[in-house]
This record gives structure tokens, C-alpha cells and sequence, in this order.
């Protein structure tokens, strides 16, 4: 069967680190980024009718990144039940975080918030791919990726489902309860979602955290690490400094 270039499974440009796309595409999701923190306000201001309407279109955007992945598998004949299930992190976090927009639950933001983005950038920075631009396959992960921080982002940003350390503990205790279910499908399946049995064969992070399996112990300190930065750069601090202000103002007046 010929397939065109662009959506072939076999035979594609491969994917190159750090190349020119993969730098277009770091920064045009680093401007998508900026963009929604600076429209924040604006955002903000909208009827709740239409940013419901922007939520249901960004989670029908989510769940199609994964719904027209699942039909290429199909339609290249590549899919397996070792490869081609969404138990992969960003998958969960894709799937789940389009739920989060619909649904709007702190309990679901508290899971995800870092685990989602901190996971989504690992993923932007050193992905886990095989096929280069412009194929079907690297458009549909950039543009997956790039939804789960934005949709996460936006909830925070936008509809001020604000974190705390609560959030920390939440998102490794989803990360935890995600990869014992995922270990015990990979087990039965004899597959490797996750990367909870073996490392990737492409570089990625885990390269630096040693062999199997203390790498995992190594994602365990790292996660944890990261959250707790990601908590107090993009969360406590700011706050703190809101607050000396606000009371700055009050002493003045």
C-alpha cells in the first residue's frame, strides 16, 4: 500500500533534535505561552458563555489529537495493544485535562497542574519521536503537547483555579497512582508505557538519571523537584510580592 509521504508510517524524514522545525515549533509554542498570560485580563472579561464555548473548543481540539492518532495507527497498520494505547504521561494528560475543561474540577486541576506541564515540556524539549516536519505525526504531537500547558494555563490564568502546595502533593501522588496502573498493564501486556520497564531508544532526560531501575527513582526526585520550583517561581512568589504591595499601598494611605 503507498501512503502519502506525509502520513507514512514507514518511511518519513526522521525526526532531527533540535533542528530547525523542532526550534520553530518550541517557539511558537513559547509565544502561544506568552500570548495568554498577556490576554489573560481580556480573557477574563469574557461572558461565561463564551469562554465555556472557548473550553469546549480547546477539550474537542484535545480529544482529536488523540482520536486521529488512534486512526493513523490503524490506518499504517501499526497499531498494538504494547505501543498504541494513551497511557503514556502526556497522554493521561491530554485526555484528562480536556476533561478538566469541561468539567472545571479543582480536584482535576490539582492533579494535573504540574504533572501536565512539567511532563508536556519534558516532551516539547527532547521528544520521544520519530518523524520530522511536516509529517502528520510530529504536527499532531507538537500540537497535543502544546494544548495540555495551554489548557492547564488557561484554567489557572483564566479561570483562577489557584494552586498550592496541595497541588505539589496532588500532582505526585497522580503521577504515582498513574504509574502503578500503567506498570501493571505493562507487566500483562509485555509493553513499555511510560518508560517504566526500559528507556526510551531516543535521548531524553531519563539518560541522565542513570540505569534501569534507578532511574525511576531519579523521575521520582526530579518530579518533585520541579513542582516544588514550578510552585514558588510561577505561584508563591509573585503572590507574596502582590500581597507586600497591596499592604505597601494600605500603610500609605
Amino acid at each position: 500500500m503507498a501512503y502519502p509521504p506525509w502520513l507514512d508510517p514507514y518511511d518519513a524524514e526522521p525526526f532531527i533534535l533540535f533542528s530547525t522545525s523542532h526550534i520553530v515549533s518550541i517557539s511558537v509554542i513559547t509565544a502561544l505561552i506568552v500570548l495568554m498570560f498577556l490576554l489573560r485580563h481580556h480573557l477574563r472579561s469574557w461572558s461565561e458563555r463564551a469562554r465555556r464555548i472557548l473550553r469546549i473548543v480547546l477539550a474537542c481540539i484535545m480529544f482529536a489529537c488523540e482520536i486521529v492518532l488512534q486512526l493513523w495507527y490503524v490506518y499504517g497498520g501499526i497499531w498494538s495493544l504494547q505501543t498504541s494505547l494513551p497511557l503514556e504521561l502526556c497522554s493521561l494528560s491530554l485526555l484528562l485535562s480536556a476533561l478538566l475543561l469541561l468539567t472545571r474540577s479543582r480536584l482535576l486541576h490539582s492533579a494535573l497542574l504540574f504533572a501536565g506541564i512539567a511532563g508536556a515540556l519534558m516532551a516539547i524539549l527532547t521528544p520521544n519521536l520519530g518523524y520530522g516536519y511536516a509529517h502528520f505525526r510530529f504536527i499532531q504531537f507538537f500540537v497535543a503537547h502544546a494544548c495540555i500547558i495551554l489548557a492547564l494555563l488557561y484554567m489557572t490564568w483564566v479561570e483562577q483555579l489557584r494552586p498550592s502546595w496541595r497541588s505539589v502533593a496532588g500532582s505526585m501522588i497522580f503521577v504515582n497512582v498513574a504509574a502503578l496502573i500503567v506498570y501493571v498493564v505493562d507487566v500483562m501486556l509485555d509493553a513499555n508505557y511510560m518508560f517504566l520497564r526500559h528507556k526510551p531508544s531516543t535521548p531524553s532526560v531519563l539518560d541522565m538519571l542513570g540505569p534501569y531501575p534507578m532511574y525511576i527513582l531519579g523521575e521520582e526526585i526530579l518530579a518533585l523537584v520541579l513542582f516544588s520550583l514550578m510552585y514558588i517561581l510561577l505561584f508563591a512568589i509573585p503572590d507574596r510580592l502582590k500581597h507586600r504591595v497591596k499592604k505597601g499601598k494600605s500603610s500609605a494611605v
